[in-house]
């Protein structure tokens, strides 16, 4: 209940400061496990890629946030989990990996931090994808935050992971590219991508 009213404030807020256009929003899964996969520009991302949709999307954040007044109140209201600084605890992954395979939407940053050149990313998302067999759903946000200026966050169909079935770690930057490559094609093109 807490969730929807705070869906419901963020997106009036959005709707005056940084009006949303949805594209592909139709990608994203009914129902079943769910990783959502975005560039990380700001801030903001987190709820910029989840506020429009009607599944709520948890997420890592820095356990840090989550000592900030107000700020550590609303993200555990909207799913965020705290992951400590210097690395992924064991407890961090076994909490998103159950998230996943427990059928909810998880969002995440390959790229680890806000990185508007869209830099090199780091291997977790590929490492969640092949052990959680959730659906991966590439996200591009467009925009720089300004106020009263328009961002646009596209969806794209699900990735197709199965060529990937079975395959150790020796798979992971080799995945990490094949998403990271359908962020950048949507960041660039303003389409959805496709399978």
């Amino acid at each position: 209940m807490i969730y929807v009213i705070c869906r419901g404030l963020l997106r009036l807020i959005y709707a005056i400061l940084f009006p949303l256009k949805i594209v592909g929003k139709e990608n994203v899964p009914k129902e079943g496990g769910v990783l959502l996969c975005a560039n990380h520009i700001s801030l903001l991302d987190p709820m910029t890629i989840g506020i429009k949709l009607k599944r709520q999307v948890k997420y890592m954040a820095k356990a840090e946030l989550f000592k900030v007044p107000v700020l550590g109140w609303l993200i555990d209201k909207l799913g965020a989990f705290p992951v400590k600084r210097g690395g992924v605890s064991k407890e961090s992954i076994k909490t998103a990996l159950n998230t996943l395979r427990s059928g909810h939407v998880m969002g995440i940053f390959p790229e680890g931090t806000r990185n508007s050149d869209s830099g090199v990313a780091k291997k977790g998302a590929a490492s969640f994808a092949l052990r959680s067999g959730a659906a991966v759903v590439p996200a591009a946000i467009i925009g720089s935050y300004k106020p009263f200026r328009r961002m646009t966050v596209i969806y794209g169909e699900p990735i197709d992971l199965s060529s990937f079935a079975g395959a150790g770690s020796e798979s992971l930057e080799e995945v990490t590219d094949v998403i990271m490559g359908r962020i950048h094609e949507m960041s660039k093109t303003g389409k959805p991508s496709t399978k």
